[in-house]
């Protein structure tokens, strides 16, 4: 009998497809965790817990989702996060997560580690991103990233400070990704990319060039994927303290967001360093297992800063109703990473179109029945404790 195409309509769905696109390695590379992935399961297991309030008899007839990010009008308080590698999951796979978010209204943030450059993207656009950055022991390449920024109309930096070294990922060392004999590696990732033929010629062979983007001026062989992540490697900063974010401060006349923030006493160093925003997240589970997830540290981190700053979360979230439960405990928005890596690399741009528009509509029908008509109204009232 011949198996039934189904269209996905949720997150999980995009996650099946591209599992089933994806060599080994590339998927788990974007699908696993740190160590045991203790975290990565609570980021998700910690929402499910969560119960909201069924409220009835409400006019719900002027329901409105839209609001602002960090000065950005929005159609609905999500934006896509940054995912490093992005155009190996799909062709061009920062520029199709780019157009499609802009044309759901809502922010893109490119990855320092992104393939496709700010030109290609803003080219492709139109309009101004956002862009994530990392601190690099070469202090002059930050500012050339800065610059190169700027000159392509950034606005708003997500400057990632929970990274002083990468987390130990057990998955990508298995699959050949690195920390293994060369030979090794080589053999195991060309055995996985025969079984996906679709992925050689869509992704490695059309989506070409496979650089690394904004930081090929300064990788002594951008080419090479293994060169680039061995020269990354020695550019992270374990030296980066709150000084470092006060100098970057006086350096970037934009929005600034600080993200990897878990702790209140971090997120008020964050605001009195000069942030505009803080972003609650575990990097998605990547680095530290064991550690709290994100939405579990939202109420107490937004409670700590008030209104002085922005609270965006990252990490755990799958759908609109995982998206009003943050806005409920605190959140002005939040960022999703996974979901539209997977609903890129499993249905291209049109999946990441879905994706963004499924977030939508959960999120109005979960309004109109907790008896709500803007996001200004959800609050901790509305979760059923």
């Amino acid at each position: 009998m011949a198996t039934r195409n189904v269209a996905p309509v949720s997150t999980s769905d995009f996650r099946r497809l591209a599992e089933k696109k994806l060599p080994r390695f590339l998927f788990d590379y974007i699908d696993g965790g740190a160590n045991d992935e203790v975290t990565m399961a609570a980021n998700c297991d910690d929402f499910r817990s969560i119960k909201l309030r069924q409220r009835v008899m409400r006019d719900v007839s002027n329901i409105s989702t839209k609001t602002t990010l960090l000065g950005k009008p929005v159609d609905f308080p999500l934006a896509l996060a940054p995912v490093g590698m992005a155009g190996m999951m799909a062709r061009r796979g920062e520029v199709l997560g780019a157009t499609a978010a802009k044309e759901a209204n809502v922010p893109f943030t490119l990855s320092t580690l992104g393939v496709c450059t700010l030109e290609e993207i803003t080219a492709a656009t139109g309009e101004p991103i956002w862009f994530q950055l990392y601190m690099l022991r070469d202090r002059d390449a930050v500012k050339a990233l800065l610059k190169r920024a700027l000159d392509n109309g950034v606005n708003t930096l997500l400057f990632t400070v929970d990274l002083p070294m990468p987390g130990l990922r057990r998955r990508d060392v298995r699959n050949g990704m690195y920390g293994g004999e060369k030979l090794a590696m080589a053999v195991g990732k060309a055995t996985q990319l025969a079984t996906k033929p679709g992925w050689i010629l869509d992704v490695g062979i059309k989506g070409k060039p496979h650089t690394v983007g904004n930081l090929s001026d300064i990788v002594p062989d951008p080419t090479n994927l293994d060169a680039y992540a061995k020269f990354i490697d020695s550019q992270f900063d374990q030296s980066v303290t709150w000084k470092d974010i006060e100098w970057l401060r006086s350096i970037w006349p934009g929005k600034l967001a600080i993200k990897g923030v878990l702790e209140a006493d971090d997120a008020r160093a964050a605001r009195d360093a000069g942030a505009d925003a803080v972003i609650v997240s575990n990097h998605g589970a990547r680095q530290l297992d064991s550690v709290a997830s994100s939405i579990s540290k939202l109420p107490g981190i937004a409670e700590a800063v008030g209104s002085d700053v922005e609270v965006l979360i990252d990490g755990g979230i799958r759908s609109g109703i995982d998206l009003v439960k943050a806005l409920a405990l605190g959140a002005d928005g939040a960022l999703i990473g996974r979901p539209w890596i997977w609903s890129a690399a499993g249905a291209g741009k049109a999946g990441v179109s879905k994706l963004l528009s499924n977030f939508k509509q959960e999120m109005r029908v979960a309004m109109a029945l907790m008896g709500v008509n803007d996001v200004s109204e959800l609050n901790a009232d509305l979760i059923d404790r």
